[in-house]
């Protein structure tokens, strides 16, 4: 079993950071009729400023299993932006999941399990009046069939689709993290305390999620 989980982790590692990539691919940089990924390094190979940002961020604690594996994945993910790096931020994440069985059989037994992954943050500064800077959104779905299935290998698929929703919810939290901190540079204006701060970036139109909600 142990084996079977580190298949499943080495695996999903890779995937989750090509969806990464792709996610972050999606925000384009403005200027000329070109384009230039939020993920690529400056100049000198080092993380640009808006990936940098990351590591600045610290995760509040995101309650459950499910919530655990999400603040690691998300941990992972704002790693590329360096170590060592002064925290700033903190992200508070309210992250739910729900289950709805599909295919009800003559004897209510049901065929698929459908599993849907619903997240909600809000970066914060450090500062006494804990001012918000940005919220956001995210969602995703899946699933997996009950069909000649037994209740061990049931429980194993059911593992497996919540930790690939946590990889999808943290590139999509991820990505518009990084969009934010491209169109709001460090050392811009703070948001006034006690509301989002105004002229947030939107979503990327196609990237995956919602993005930071807008302000007023």
């Amino acid at each position: 079993m142990a084996e079977r989980a580190a298949r499943r982790r080495g695996g999903g590692v890779r995937c989750g950071y090509g969806r990464l990539v792709a996610a972050l691919g999606l925000v384009l940089g403005s200027g000329g009729c070109g384009f230039s990924p939020l993920y690529a390094p400056a100049a000198d190979g080092t993380a640009s400023p808006a990936v940098a940002e990351l590591a600045a961020i610290r995760i509040d604690r995101i309650p459950d299993r499910s919530g655990q594996e999400l603040s690691e994945d998300l941990q992972s993910r704002f790693d590329m932006g360096g170590v060592g790096v002064q925290q700033r931020y903190d992200l508070e994440v309210n992250y739910s999941i729900a289950e709805q069985g599909i295919g009800i059989q003559p004897d209510t037994s049901v065929t698929y399990q459908r599993v849907l992954a619903n997240a909600s943050w809000t970066l914060r500064a450090m500062d006494p009046q804990r001012t918000v800077i940005t919220t956001g959104k995210a969602h995703a779905i899946d699933g997996y069939n009950y069909i000649d299935q037994q209740f061990f290998d049931s429980t194993l698929e059911d593992e497996k689709v919540r930790w690939r929703l946590a990889n999808q919810i943290a590139d999509q939290i991820t990505a518009q993290l990084v969009s934010y901190f491209k169109h709001h540079p460090p050392g811009s204006a703070p948001a006034a305390s006690g509301g989002p701060s105004s002229g947030a970036a939107p979503s990327p139109a196609g990237a995956p999620g919602a993005g930071p909600a807008p302000h007023p």
